[in-house]
């Protein structure tokens, strides 16, 4: 071999890596569109991770994940998840209630992951829970429906209270059927409930000032995103205001709230991840019943109770999951 044939070939050669590299499929990315704030809720985004990593995907190994958070103000969705659109990520994870309509507002193409708290075909964001249909499927989390039992329990617990009030952030999909249910549910029960509507932090002194003016004996947190991300505030304006409240999720309860009746947030951050790792290897949402979260669990913060002088009955108390000091 002549020697400029020999450079040749030893430059074509050092340039097959390279080459290689170039032609390697781009890593799929993930939008994470999120109502919350950034490092807010770290359990849950593990978990979100933790179902990604059961289908085989690790961010920044195998997939990279845009974050869009919307600081728990819903009117910035659209653009966040438009954005999303236009960077053309793989598939979108729409984190709380709020968050899906917005992605599916913004795309019919790109495959959607949602988690919410409410009938995801009510609301027109999938075609049936078994065929969704479209680009959307997600998880859906026992949260609208179980307004009703929550209601039954704080009744068990405090019977001598006939006026109630619910918490509602009138900015939720689900806002209306929410306080449908629940007025429904104190008519059968006896008991004369006002709805009370909080969007914003500065809602919520009103709020507390409103039932102490009604006369509340008792208040229902309804189930929304904002709500969940303010567990600590809530559940100190309640024990302030010494107002037996029944929460959501076990976060309130651990902040001091009185009880939680609601399922596990946890695992559904962890279904959806799955699901997300599924979209990713090729499977299609049309194809992908929505997952009926099942598991629920009652949580009682026995400290609260005492605070505010309510001696739980042995018949809740044999039917709680967890009792917190």
């Amino acid at each position: 071999m002549r020697r400029r044939e020999f450079i040749t070939f030893i430059g074509g050669a050092a340039a097959w890596p390279l080459a290689a590299r170039a032609q390697q499929p781009a890593m799929p990315v993930i939008g994470f569109l999120n109502t919350r704030v950034p490092g807010a809720d770290p359990h849950l985004l593990a978990a979100f991770r933790r179902g990604l990593k059961e289908t085989g995907y690790v961010e920044g190994e195998n997939v990279a994940i845009e974050y869009r958070w919307a600081y728990n103000e819903y009117d910035r969705l659209p653009a966040l998840a438009a954005d999303l659109v236009h960077r053309q990520v793989t598939v979108i994870a729409a984190i709380g209630s709020p968050s899906a309509p917005a992605a599916k507002a913004a795309t019919t193409t790109i495959p959607i992951v949602f988690i919410i708290g409410f009938d995801p075909v009510e609301v027109g964001l999938v075609n049936s829970l078994n065929r969704p249909g479209g680009n959307l499927t997600g998880v859906t989390v026992l949260g609208v429906e179980l307004g009703s039992k929550r209601l039954e329990l704080l009744h068990e617990l405090v019977p001598t209270a006939n006026i109630v009030a619910t918490l509602v952030n009138p900015a939720t999909p689900a806002a209306e059927t929410q306080s449908t249910e629940l007025q429904t549910a104190a008519r059968t029960l006896g008991l004369k409930l006002h709805v009370l509507h909080a969007s914003t932090e500065r809602d919520f002194d009103a709020v507390f000032a409103t039932l102490l003016q009604l006369g509340a004996g008792g208040l229902v947190v309804g189930n929304d995103t904002f709500f969940s991300t303010r567990s600590e505030q809530l559940a100190a304006l309640a024990l302030r205001h010494a107002v037996p409240t029944i929460f959501q999720y076990r976060q309130f309860v651990e902040a001091g709230g009185l009880m939680s009746y609601g399922g596990n947030l946890p695992d559904n951050y962890r279904l959806t991840g799955v699901y997300t790792g599924r979209i990713l290897k090729g499977e299609k949402p049309a194809d992908l019943p929505v997952q009926q979260s099942t598991k629920v669990e009652l949580i009682l913060n026995l400290k609260t109770a005492r605070a505010l002088g309510i001696n739980v009955p042995m018949s809740m108390l044999m039917r709680v999951d967890e009792v917190i000091e």
